[in-house]
């Protein structure tokens, strides 16, 4: 019995392994921990296509079809470059009041918002790689899908 239980336990931490394994690949992060992109010959991986998909279902309202700006909001692919992941996360959370030449510029708060929040990680990721231009405009491609 014991046996049998301790061969279930190293398949069960094997398989925990491999299921981590194929989360990482879903969704890549730097060495620091910072959630990064792949692109590999115009595809994406699952999490920045995901991050597209999102940004589409709701920041492209505001912020422009492949996040290029609006008269309403900046363009993201813009910003990116020079705001870091924490500010961004910052400015989604708990929104932004500016005041500007034509009157105050508003970014709700998603701080609440699943829809967001739950896929804030790959909203950065395709914002990301639109900014540092590894990614094109228009729909990507998912790596193998």
């Amino acid at each position: 019995m014991k046996r049998r239980l301790g061969l279930l336990t190293g398949m069960l931490t094997a398989g925990t392994v491999a299921c981590f394994a194929a989360l990482a690949q879903d969704a890549p992060t730097t060495p620091d921990g910072m959630p990064t992109y792949i692109v590999k010959d115009g595809q994406v991986d699952k999490g920045t296509y995901n991050g597209y998909r999102r940004f589409h279902a709701t920041c492209h309202t505001c912020h422009g079809f492949d996040a290029s700006g609006s008269s309403f909001a900046p363009s993201l692919a813009d910003s990116l470059k020079r705001l870091s992941y924490d500010d961004f996360k910052e400015v989604v959370v708990n929104g932004r009041q500016n005041q500007g030449a034509t009157g105050d510029k508003v970014m709700p708060s998603f701080g609440l918002d699943p829809n967001i929040m739950d896929h804030l990680d790959d909203i950065y990721r395709y914002l990301k790689a639109r900014a540092d231009g590894a990614l094109p405009g228009g729909r990507p491609q998912r790596i193998g899908g």
